[in-house]
């Protein structure tokens, strides 16, 4: 190690805070060779960057400028993803269009069995995700078809197809960067996205530590990295601290040992009059959203929730105190405790239960293709319902 010591910076600091009393001279200030730096692992120019500049730009700008309502900056770039793809080698962007994926597995290319198999908070966000893009979708095609046949004659039709916006829209959601831009007239909405060829083909790791953005000195999009990665053996950047649920909605994929997973817990109704009170002052205040169990136990939010639903309807002054997370009484602990652990050791069951469905349907679920290939087919099962008991009154029940 090199001291660093008796540098002005460093003597300035130690003098201002022996000044207020610190007095340990125990830790020398040094530079250690062996210490993580950042090391760029990507720097792709602003020409390689498909954006809605790129789309303004291009033959399609005149049309997209004069369309009313404004397209957001996400259908512009699936506008253009669409009609380039139609042009096929003609189109300067060709190369990079023709190794996107043909079929991409987020929620929105679900068919109804896979949606009807997902846990419950995926399944309503999955339906709400592939909702959304079939009507943009249906709108786009509605309003904006005659325009669309600048490119080829048959341009339109290829638009047309639902399945053709949805796989331009899965391209951009999933692959695409975050790069803030000044906000376009022709465009209606926050402009946050840009594809980056190359770069996208870099996977996703939740343990890697890498910082990314357009760098305004070099004009060029930057991923640097902490992690020293071997030579020969595959590189990962860090997509966010993203939760399996966040990961599988946004970029259809799920992470092994993710440190960030979590169970997702879903209110249901009771049928009783003092626990559906109980949770309309719990959805009131916001506190029916994000409950989740990880591998350290119930989330804050979670046993909030548990405590007021444990709280004798007696109690109705403090409910307030239990919402801001305050111990009420030993009693209400005790029994928020308890419905916590039961709640978890039935989600463990439940858990255990449909990873012996996915195994047998695995199994029952082999076919054969035209070509006589075999092929697997991987369902994923949703954990059933369960009722757990909570304090307040005898024999009262809370559905999950």
């Amino acid at each position: 190690p090199v001291s660093l010591s008796h540098q002005p910076q460093y003597i300035s600091l130690m003098r201002f805070l022996h000044r207020r009393g610190f007095s340990s001279t125990l830790l020398q200030p040094a530079l250690f060779s062996g210490t993580p730096g950042w090391e760029l692992v990507v720097s792709l120019p602003e020409s390689c960057l498909l954006t809605t500049s790129t789309v303004l730009s291009s033959y399609l700008g005149e049309y997209i400028k004069s369309w009313k309502p404004r397209l957001s900056p996400l259908s512009a770039l699936c506008v253009f993803l669409v009609c380039e793809r139609q042009r096929g080698e003609a189109s300067d962007w060709f190369p990079y269009i023709n190794m996107l994926p043909s079929s991409y597995a987020c929620p929105a290319c679900f068919s109804d069995e896979v949606i009807d198999v997902l846990p419950a908070g995926v399944r309503r966000r999955g339906l709400e995700q592939r909702g959304a893009v079939l009507c943009v979708g249906l709108y786009m095609t509605s309003q904006y078809t005659n325009t669309l046949m600048i490119t080829k004659p048959c341009s339109v039709c290829y638009f047309s197809c639902c399945d053709s916006f949805r796989w331009a829209w899965c391209s951009v959601n999933t692959r695409s960067v975050f790069m803030s831009r000044p906000s376009s007239c022709f465009l209606s909405g926050p402009d946050t996205y840009a594809l980056a060829p190359f770069l996208d083909l870099l996977n996703h790791c939740p343990n890697v530590q890498v910082k990314a953005g357009f760098n305004e000195q070099t004009k060029c999009y930057e991923i640097s990295s902490v992690c020293d990665t071997p030579r020969y053996e595959q590189v990962f950047i860090n997509y966010g601290s993203h939760d399996n649920q966040r990961l599988l909605l946004e970029y259809g994929f799920v992470a092994m040992n993710n440190p960030h997973s979590v169970v997702y817990v879903e209110p249901g109704k009771s049928g009783e009059k003092s626990l559906d009170q109980k949770m309309k002052f719990l959805r009131e205040n916001h506190f029916l959203e994000n409950l989740t169990v990880s591998s350290e136990g119930p989330s804050w939010r979670l046993m909030v929730a548990l405590r007021l639903l444990s709280l004798p309807q007696t109690l109705y002054h403090l409910w307030r105190s239990a919402l801001l997370g305050q111990v009420v009484d030993e009693k209400t602990e005790v029994r928020s405790s308890q419905t916590a652990r039961t709640l978890c050791q039935q989600l463990l069951k439940d858990t255990h239960i449909a990873l012996d469905k996915v195994h047998i349907n695995t199994d029952q679920s082999i076919s054969w293709n035209k070509n006589g290939t075999e092929m697997f087919h991987l369902s994923v099962f949703r954990s059933p319902s369960f009722w757990v008991s909570v304090g307040g009154q005898s024999g009262s029940s809370w559905r999950w």
